[in-house]
């Protein structure tokens, strides 16, 4: 979605975590009241400024939660600078209930949760002249509700299932944990109500708004997730009718400059380098903390996060064409200062799907964010076509594969062609926040996580005995301690 509409709304309501209340409301400071949320043209601003809060989740530190946690990436340790120790706890599973980025995330992902439902709550008061756009809106607001209690059930499991609006410190009196089956039963039915009223495509200053194509991937991933074998397959089948096309290049996917020609965008989160607000910020978030004056011309440190590890460099076979689209080496002499960093002969890897310069202002990039690409569609489809033992999943798996310059493959039993599979949609989707789901939804977090620390700590001597020591009730975050104690929630096991 062009900036031009994106971030104009005046939204409802947000979070606070108050003293006593699980949600709680500003009285008087914000469109809350019946003055709003009486015309068509109010709920548009509402519905755009839902996807403004979406760019917010994914400039935060999300990624720590969904890729850092995994096998891809860690970070680029600084004896000067030990301010983001809790995030760095979040990758080596060192976490408490307390830690600061997981509370921040939570509360972005339950902000913009309230945000869609104020839309839905309102939504049948306004008079639309279009019954189609009114399905519309209500669709997009739907489709975003879905996706962000996705992202909580597998984070956190049970969770508060907040429908409507929060409007007073009596609503948020009433919120309690619901089980996990109900939280998936939520998503399911707004991801259903999104597909079945989004249109299949947008065009001008509405593309990049939520599509059919986003509803179904959700709702296919859902399935998938749930081990819902013949739903996810036949909901994934529907977006491969869809029109989307992959990308003649990998990485042409990620070039700002071919954003309006991208053909493989099923959901992305739009980004804009030309306002401040709306510009993305990858590479200083990821590049090595010491090269920001090689890399992006200005002064100053990048953050030194998301480092891919020597596992993802090392997992591409030979000849892929991915590997040098999505890892580039930092080569400098003040790489000396980092040892505990570097594996290449001297050299830092940093993530180049998010790298595009020039640069014209200090902070600001132009990527957006890929949410779901067709590539993944399609090793989704491939792995529940061979989880349901039915079908064909060859097809699927060998379009990304071809695209990546690889020879197809077939004729594999079922377990190696599972394992196949997990192998190239590690490598298609690297650095996308995704890995840490795919490590949950097949069942190998423990046991890929646990080799991997063994990896680690005899490379990194910083590491303590402690370090990625993964126990069964670390597969779910914590949920934040404050929430806890001040809502009476039950903690997470073994937390």
């Amino acid at each position: 979605m062009k900036s031009t509409i994106l971030y104009t709304a005046t939204l409802s309501c947000f979070f606070l975590f108050a003293c006593n209340k699980l949600l709680d409301v500003k009285p008087n400071s914000f469109s809350s009241g019946n003055n709003y949320y009486n015309t068509e043209e109010q709920i548009l601003r509402a519905v755009n400024g839902c996807y403004g809060t979406l760019q917010s989740l994914y400039t935060s530190d999300f990624w720590a939660m969904t890729e850092m946690r995994a096998d891809n990436t860690n970070y680029q340790y600084d004896e000067s600078d030990r301010g983001a120790q809790q995030r760095e706890e979040i990758d080596e599973f060192l976490i408490t209930p307390s830690n600061n980025y997981i509370n921040s995330v939570w509360a972005q992902l339950y902000y913009n949760i309230q945000q869609t439902n104020v839309i839905i709550s309102r939504i049948d008061n306004v008079k639309f002249k279009s019954d189609a756009t009114k399905a519309q809106y209500l669709s997009e607001a739907k489709f975003l509700r879905g996706f962000y209690y996705f992202h909580l059930v597998r984070l956190f499991g049970s969770v508060p299932l907040k429908i409507k609006e929060v409007t007073g410190p009596e609503d948020a009196a009433t919120a309690k944990k619901a089980t996990v089956d109900e939280i998936y039963s939520q998503i399911i039915a707004d991801a259903t109500d999104a597909a079945n009223n989004l249109p299949s495509s947008f065009t001008g200053a509405n593309k990049g708004r939520a599509t059919k194509g986003a509803a179904l991937t959700l709702l296919g991933e859902v399935y998938l997730t749930r081990k819902d074998y013949p739903k996810a397959v036949s909901t994934l089948q529907e977006v491969t009718k869809l029109n989307y096309i992959l990308m003649q290049e990998y990485g042409d996917y990620f070039d700002p400059a071919k954003k309006s020609s991208n053909t493989e965008a099923v959901f992305e989160v739009q980004y804009n380098s030309g306002l401040e607000t709306e510009s993305s910020n990858f590479i200083f978030m990821f590049g090595p903390r010491n090269g920001k004056k090689d890399l992006t011309g200005f002064n100053g440190n990048l953050g030194g996060n998301n480092i891919p590890t020597p596992s993802i460099v090392n997992a591409y076979e030979p000849n892929d064409k991915r590997k040098a689209a999505s890892i580039s080496m930092y080569d400098s002499p003040t790489n000396a200062s980092f040892a505990e960093s570097i594996a290449f002969g001297g050299k830092i890897p940093f993530i180049k799907k998010f790298y595009h310069p020039p640069y014209a202002l200090d902070g600001r990039a132009n990527e957006n964010w890929p949410v779901y690409r067709y590539a993944q569609v399609l090793l989704m489809l491939a792995e529940a076509i061979n989880e349901s033992g039915t079908g064909d999943p060859y097809p699927y798996l060998n379009l990304v594969r071809q695209r990546a310059g690889l020879d197809g493959v077939g004729g594999l039993s079922q377990p190696a062609l599972r394992d196949t599979i997990f192998h190239e949609t590690r490598v298609e989707l690297a650095f996308e926040d995704n890995r840490w789901y795919q490590l949950l939804r097949t069942g190998k977090a423990i046991s890929v996580m646990t080799q991997h620390g063994i990896d680690e700590k005899k490379r990194l001597t910083r590491l303590s005995p402690a370090s990625y020591n993964i126990k069964d009730y670390q597969l779910l975050y914590p949920l934040p301690e404050r929430e806890c104690r001040l809502n009476g929630f039950d903690q997470n096991e073994g937390w």
